[in-house]
This record gives C-alpha cells, sequence and structure tokens, in this order.
C-alpha cells in the first residue's frame, strides 16, 4: 500500500515540475510528500495540528501551523501546490489567504478528489487565475495556473456566528457545527444535568458548542477545549470571550498535549479525517481516557449508533452505559473506577 493519499500520487506523476521551484504546499495534507518531493526549497502551512506534528519532524520551522498563512511563511516561494479539502467555504479561505500574500505570476497547482468538488476550483479562482485541468488520475484531478491578480483577504469576513438560546456561537470555515447545533451534541447536551461541576476536558472542540452550552446552566464548571483544527480553536475562543466564560483552549491530537487529570471528558469525536472514514481518533479518545481521569470520573461521548464502541469502551472502563439515544446517535458514559483496566 502507498504511504501517499491519491491526490499525492497524481502530483508525484509531474514530479519533475518541482525540482526547481520553491513550493509552498497549503490545504488538506495527509501525508508527508512535502517532506519528500524533491524541490529547491520546501514550506508547509497547514490549520491541522496532527498533520503539522507530522511534517515538523523533518520540515522543522518550514512547517507552520496556524489559522493564517504570514507573509513571511510564504515569502521566496513560486509555486502554490494546494490539497482541496472536503468543505468548500474551507477551500475559499485558505486559497483567498494564500493568493493574497503570493506575487503576481506565482505558479498555481490545485489537487484533489473528484468527489471532494475540486472541480469547483476553476470557477472559484477565476477571478485571480485561469486554472486549467492538466492531469485525472487516481479519481483526481490536477489543475494549473498563474497567479494574475492577488486577492484581498480578511478573515473578519468569514467569521460567522448564531445564538443558541442566550449564548452566542463563533464560527469559521471548516468548523463542525459551523451553521447550527447538530443533532448529535444536541443530544449529549440533553444528559446532563444543571449545576454540573468539576474539571472538564472537552475533546475536539469544534466552535466550542458543547463546553458553551455546559456552562450556560452549570456556571461552577471549570473548562478546557482541545482541537486539532485552528479555525476551531479560533472560533471556540471566540466563543468563550464572546459570553465572558472562562477556559483554556489549546492544540491537541486527542490527548498529545493534554496535561493533568479531569472530572468529566466529553466529545463529540469525528470518524472522518478528510473524506476517508477514520476511527483512529475517537479509538485513542477511549483509551487514553482512564490516564486523564481522576478517580470516579467520567467519559461521556455521543456517537453514530453504528460506530463499534461499546466493546472498546467494556475493554477500557469495565462496562458503560447507554444515557440516551435516537435512530442515528447514542451516548455513551462510562466511568473510571475499580473496573477500569487501568
Amino acid at each position: 500500500m502507498s504511504a501517499f493519499t491519491p491526490a499525492s500520487e497524481v502530483i508525484l506523476r509531474h514530479s519533475d515540475e518541482f525540482l526547481s521551484r520553491n513550493v509552498l504546499f497549503a490545504g488538506d495534507l495527509q501525508d508527508t510528500l512535502p517532506a519528500q518531493l524533491e524541490t529547491a526549497s520546501a514550506r508547509v502551512h497547514t490549520q491541522q495540528y496532527h498533520h503539522w506534528q507530522a511534517l515538523s519532524r523533518t520540515l522543522g520551522e518550514q512547517a507552520q501551523f496556524s489559522l493564517v498563512a504570514t507573509a513571511e511563511m510564504v515569502a521566496g516561494c513560486d509555486t502554490l501546490v494546494y490539497y482541496w479539502p472536503k468543505n468548500k467555504p474551507e477551500a475559499a479561505f485558505q486559497l483567498q489567504n494564500l493568493l493574497s500574500l503570493m506575487p503576481v505570476g506565482t505558479d498555481i497547482f490545485v489537487i484533489g478528489e473528484n468527489r471532494s468538488g475540486v472541480r469547483s476550483a476553476e470557477g472559484m479562482l477565476e477571478a485571480w487565475a485561469n486554472l486549467e485541468k492538466i492531469d485525472s488520475a487516481r479519481r483526481c484531478g490536477l489543475y494549473h495556473g498563474r497567479l494574475d491578480v492577488q486577492p484581498t483577504f480578511d478573515d473578519k469576513a468569514f467569521r460567522h456566528g448564531y445564538m443558541l438560546g442566550d449564548t452566542q456561537i463563533c464560527t469559521l470555515p471548516g468548523v463542525f457545527s459551523r451553521d447550527g447545533l447538530d443533532p448529535g451534541s444536541s443530544l449529549l447536551l440533553s444528559t446532563f444535568k444543571p449545576h454540573t461541576k468539576g474539571k472538564v476536558l472537552d475533546v475536539g472542540c469544534g466552535a466550542g458548542v458543547l463546553a458553551a452550552m455546559l456552562a450556560s446552566h452549570s456556571p461552577k464548571v471549570r473548562l478546557w477545549l482541545c482541537d486539532v483544527n485552528a479555525a476551531a480553536l479560533t472560533a471556540a475562543r471566540g466563543t468563550l470571550d464572546v459570553n465572558e466564560i472562562e477556559g483554556e483552549v489549546f492544540a491537541s491530537n486527542v490527548y498529545s498535549d493534554v496535561t493533568g487529570r479531569y472530572d468529566i471528558i466529553i466529545s463529540n469525536p469525528p470518524f472522518h479525517d478528510g473524506l476517508e472514514t477514520d476511527l483512529a481518533a475517537a479509538q485513542a479518545l477511549i483509551r487514553g481516557a482512564v490516564n486523564h481521569l481522576n478517580n470516579g470520573g467520567e467519559l461521556r461521548i455521543v456517537a453514530n449508533a453504528f460506530l463499534p464502541y461499546p466493546k472498546l469502551l467494556d475493554e477500557v472502563f469495565g462496562s458503560h452505559e447507554v444515557l440516551a439515544q435516537t435512530g442515528r446517535f447514542k451516548v455513551y458514559r462510562a466511568i473510571k473506577g475499580r473496573d477500569a483496566r487501568k
């Protein structure tokens, strides 16, 4: 099996094209091609902390994790290789940011799986560059063009929000629950009683919906929120700030940067990485929970009912219970105690 995604395999078909180029890689990078492709120089900008962790081991400071790229980061780059994400507004945010910093004449390569909607790249960039499809393989499309006009970029134009009762939620493109409270999170929140207390860790916090709504009826909780997505972290900080809720927001790949122990760990864990089904994060969430819970502390998560988490919860905690369920979702609770395996 190839160590590269289909998108990267298509880029490799054109490897000679990049030998003398100073390349900026960005977008939905899911492998280490930027560290292995032969170029004059290579830099990476990513909004995904776990992708940055993998790439920074080789590229060091040439790999950057942040919400937006900076002029310093792209200085000297003459080529952009952009991996199209599954979310079109996310692509618009990232491309507008990147191209606003790169000089006219920059070569642009956009690569993505056809099912991701990469075909819309031509229309999205038409005001700034004329893209043409130059390859089609591995169910991916590769587009090329040159930057004719620099766009202007203001990240504030992409920031939105909505109200949940008296609580204001801040959102950005690419953030889960961007347009409203999803049914799974709603079901999870319904299982909490008012006046919950203790230290709460929200893993995969998204826009901070779970933590903010929990704090709205349980003001004595102490909150820590983490996510891998820079846009989610920015949105979550905004949600806490606008509602005057205290809490710490930080980047972490599940528990990679989590310290200390908590009374409650909550999550609506993802089961996709990009377009692919990937249960690794949720499995790591469950397996590692006992190492970050106080004795008597609980893990409470919501998941699609068909996902195979009950067996794993029993393996790790000794038992679990279902607090609520619908035709699509179940809320699981497991308590660290005598039955915990660690």
